[in-house]
């Protein structure tokens, strides 16, 4: 450490004023101090106590070589690096984050929404009551970054106070669990979350903050470098768990699936269902326990269909079956009609969706066309994602989407179209094409804004073009979908859906007699009966509807007996209430 001019947190067997043998409890996990612990048994012996579904962490390890042999098979040296902040050269910025604030945790929705944005992460998630039980402690310190406008919680940083933690001499601090929002739009939220925690620290005397960050993170390093942080040669241990087995195991054939296939190999992993990756970039997988065998890619399994699969394939098919069931559906006729027929239709509704009659993803797909050229143009770009093009009417309203499984609700979100937040200094292009990365980064490559005619066109609706600059806060829609690979948010809303809305999902699942479904709605309220269906999609993406639990209702329906029977009791029990409900309900009506 001398060539790097620095000396250890402490001495190496610790000071008659420093507590020995710290593990602080973070709620995730314990902090373990290991320049505490004099003796490198105990500290092995303080990593094994690990508790289940917890991920401790020894920081500050001395001779991580010497430790690692007292339990190769217990423990690994994490591979990630230790940066810090010296805090008495450090300097805010004269800039004021735009379109959010950062404040202290308050209040227990709050923690909901931290472990929210934690399992969004793939994190581990906090019990609510540790939140309260550290609410007067001096040691952990919670900030989150809320939107001005709508009170969301963008982000979240944890810190540590290493002087109330163990008395530390050298008046240490650090940083743990930054976290953003995958969803949030607007720019600098962690970085304005690590300056809110490092003038917390240095108002409190600290000397220097510290972080442990991954060392392939080159978004995070970036922003570290960025505000003065600098690399230091301390070492982190962490014991083998498999909250943390691509660590220390190295990667496989998993890591090539994308996150809609992964979050069902992991559930299916964590039963300990059989699994067995057949072919890793098409998603496709095995799931095999107690003599059941199914394959599936990504959430289409072989238990649907090949006719629930064709009805949902073509949109026009998918329309006619569930009107025929009641549901309720918008206007909609061929883009092959004569001219006549489409201006009298465009006329009738004022405004039109484009839209190929096969595809996904949003490919091709226009809305809110007011003119013959644009629709014109639409159906000349739908083309090239199917033969068959569809005009429909165009509703207004608010894009939600239910997922299905085994014809329950299971999650119900609002699909957000794609904005981006003007800084007074980048043009549109430029910040269509920061928030893509940013995306992309979030969603494991699944997400981002294409710059291609559509955007351009939702530009200029919005009375702006590629090269305006927005001025500061200044937010601005660049897609009119709301499809999650075009760039668009997804938000949670099943706690509060409408009745009328759920019955009509099922009604349709049930028509098109699909066990696994996203049905698409367009709504004026979530609250509200009112709707217009959409679509249908056979393989919806079960990935980022935290916190609800898609991939385990998924599992339970392939595979009901991995259940421990204590669970799959109070599941019938609830069932069984929940009939006896809609009984009493319908016979009142």
């Amino acid at each position: 450490m001398r060539e790097h001019g620095l000396k250890p947190p402490i001495a190496p067997h610790g000071t008659e004023e420093t507590r020995h043998n710290v593990a602080l409890d973070c709620g995730w996990g314990r902090l373990i101090f290991a320049q505490t612990f004099p003796d490198l048994e105990k500290l092995a012996e303080t990593l094994r106590a690990e508790q289940p579904d917890r991920r401790d962490i020894a920081f500050y390890v001395r001779d991580p070589h010497v430790l690692l042999a007292s339990g190769p098979q217990d423990m690994f040296l994490d591979p990630s690096h230790t940066f810090r902040l010296n805090l008495a050269t450090y300097r805010p910025s004269p800039r004021s984050p735009q379109g959010f604030f950062v404040r202290r945790l308050t209040s227990q929705s709050d923690a909901e929404a931290i472990n929210r944005i934690y399992a969004s992460r793939g994190m581990v998630t906090i019990p609510p009551e540790f939140y309260w039980a550290q609410r007067d402690a001096r040691s952990i310190s919670f900030f989150v970054a809320e939107d001005d406008v709508t009170g969301d919680i963008l982000g979240t940083v944890m810190g540590i106070d290493h002087m109330r933690a163990f008395e530390d001499p050298e008046h240490g601090s650090s940083l743990w669990c930054l976290a953003v929002d995958p969803q949030a739009r607007q720019p600098g939220v962690g970085e304005a979350l690590v300056r809110r925690l490092a003038e917390h620290f240095a108002a409190r005397g600290a000397a220097t903050l510290d972080l442990s960050v991954l060392h392939d993170n080159e978004l995070a390093i970036a922003l570290y470098e960025k505000l003065g942080f600098e690399r230091v040669p301390f070492f982190t241990v962490k014991r083998k768990n498999p909250i943390n087995e691509t660590l220390f195991i190295g990667t496989d054939i998993d890591t090539k699936l994308n996150p809609y296939a992964m979050i069902i190999v992991k559930e299916a992993r964590r039963r300990g269902i059989h699994v067995e990756v057949t072919d890793a970039e098409g998603g496709f997988f095995r799931l095999s326990y107690g003599g059941r065998s199914i394959h599936c890619r990504e959430s289409l399994t072989e238990l649907t269909s090949a006719v629930a699969m064709s009805i949902c394939d073509d949109k026009a098919v998918t329309r006619r079956v569930v009107e025929a069931a009641g549901v309720r559906v918008p206007e909609q006729i061929s883009a092959a009609a004569n001219r006549d027929e489409i201006s009298a239709f465009l006329d009738r509704h004022g405004q039109v969706v484009v839209k190929p009659a096969r595809g996904e993803q949003g490919r091709g797909i226009a809305v809110g066309l007011s003119t013959m050229e644009d629709i014109d143009r639409a159906v000349e770009a739908a083309t090239q994602v199917s033969d068959t093009v569809l005009l429909e009417q165009c509703v207004e309203g608010r894009d939600l989407r239910l997922i299905v499984i085994n014809y329950r609700l299971v999650a119900a979100a609002i699909r957000r179209p794609a904005y981006v937040v003007g800084d007074g200094r980048r043009t549109v292009r430029e910040l269509i094409e920061v928030q893509s990365r940013r995306r992309s980064a979030a969603t494991g490559g699944e997400s981002s804004i294409p710059v291609d005619g559509e955007t351009e066109r939702t530009v200029r609706a919005g009375g702006r073009d590629m090269d305006t600059v927005l001025s500061d806060g200044e937010e601005l829609q660049v897609r009119r979908t709301a499809n999650l690979h075009t760039g668009g948010t997804i938000h949670d809303v099943t706690d509060t859906v409408h009745p009328e809305l759920v019955a009509a999902a099922v009604k349709a699942a049930r028509a098109i007699e699909i066990p696994v479904v996203g049905i698409d709605f367009m709504v004026r309220s979530t609250s509200g009966p009112d709707y217009a269906f959409i679509e249908a999609n056979e393989r919806p993406g079960l990935a980022n509807h935290e916190p609800q639990p898609t991939a385990e209702r998924f599992v339970d329906l392939l595979f009901p007996l991995s259940l421990p029977a204590g669970v799959r009791q109070a599941v019938e029990n609830a069932d069984q209430k929940k009939s006896r409900t809609q009984s009493l309900r319908e016979a009142r009506e």
